[in-house]
């Protein structure tokens, strides 16, 4: 595997949607969340890395630690500690005694009590080596042996976790702008019941329009731990792009990535931080948000993000930039000795 990464990076992503509903709250009828107060539009954190999960695993066919996977034929779902033990195996150099523990564990022979530590880690060193998502975002993995797998007598089973921190890390995601909720009601194809004549109906709630910011940090000394490399990092800012692009389910389908920006920075534990709120909607006083439709109608203004960027040019290295054709914006202010490339997939 390459090195872990040495330099700590931030990103801002945006991305709008149509006619859909980019994260509903399971606790509020699935409704989209919105600030009640200030009407912006809200999409959790985990929603982006689901996105990201699922683009790894289904078009790059890389394995992730956080997917459902059922293991019986009652249809039983697993869960974190089920799913960790999927990693026991060899890897690295383990001791002799280490490796002769693990083999039984694999075979399903009991173990001592004190060797429920040398599983654990050999488990936690396998997810990192082989779990592209852990070593993005970190995970909190539970462990539980039972009296079954315990040679000595245990009258409860031994829980322990092991706590990995992610070296990439990103704020809910908030509209630039108000929005407008719409409830829209419509007839199934099928009827309510059998014998009924009539067919049955559904309702739902979507936002005509929402463009949405994420902002977003890769720590390098996190990195260390969970062993991120320059090559995960590519993979990732893939996923954010490529990912929300091929969400084209029903409650997801008008998602498209708009600009992707990563500021990477060769001062060590440097960073600018809430480049976020340096992106706005152009003369937005002047406009009725929760009436913006389409990306078409708005210009961005990242004049204050070119200013700050200029100002820091000497703990920049460089900058990662791909930005959609239908974008208007003006970034052409950015310093000419910070080194910008342009992120291709």
């Amino acid at each position: 595997m390459s090195e872990s990464i040495k330099n700590r990076s931030e990103i801002l992503f945006l991305y709008d949607i149509k006619d859909a509903n980019p994260n509903g709250d399971p606790l509020d009828e699935n409704k989209p969340r919105i600030d009640e107060e200030t009407r912006i539009n809200i999409v959790t954190d985990v929603r982006l890395k689901r996105t990201i999960r699922d683009y790894l695993m289904n078009f790059k066919n890389i394995d992730i630690f956080v997917k459902e996977i059922i293991y019986d034929k009652e249809g039983h779902i697993q869960d974190a500690k089920l799913r960790a033990k999927d990693f026991v195996g060899l890897i690295g150099n383990e001791e002799i005694e280490g490796k002769e523990v693990i083999n039984k564990f694999k075979k399903g022979e009991k173990i001592s009590k004190k060797y429920v530590e040398v599983i654990k880690n050999n488990i936690t060193q396998n997810i990192t080596k082989k779990a592209i998502d852990i070593r993005l975002f970190g995970a909190t993995i539970p462990l539980e042996f039972s009296k079954e797998e315990i040679v000595e007598k245990i009258s409860n089973p031994i829980k322990l976790a092991a706590t990995l921190t992610g070296p990439a890390q990103f704020r809910m995601g908030r509209s630039l702008h108000k929005v407008e909720l719409k409830h829209i009601k419509g007839t199934g194809a099928f009827a309510s019941k059998k014998g009924a004549t009539q067919k049955t109906f559904r309702e739902e709630d979507i936002l005509p329009y929402s463009l949405i910011c994420f902002y977003g940090i890769i720590n390098e000394n996190a990195a260390q731990h969970t062993h991120l490399t320059e090559d995960d990092v590519l993979l990732l800012l893939e996923g954010i792009w490529n990912g929300t692009k091929n969400l084209i389910s029903r409650s997801k389908f008008g998602q498209i990535p708009r600009l992707l920006l990563k500021v990477n920075y060769k001062e060590e534990n440097y960073h600018l931080g809430d480049l976020d709120k340096l992106v706005k909607i152009k003369n937005i006083e002047n406009i009725q948000e929760e009436k913006i439709r389409d990306i078409d109608e708005i210009e961005l203004d990242a004049s204050e993000l070119v200013e700050i960027l200029n100002k820091n040019k000497e703990k920049i290295g460089s900058i990662d930039l791909k930005i959609n054709n239908r974008v208007k914006i003006n970034l052409e202010g950015i310093n000419a000795t910070i080194k910008m490339n342009d992120l291709v997939f």
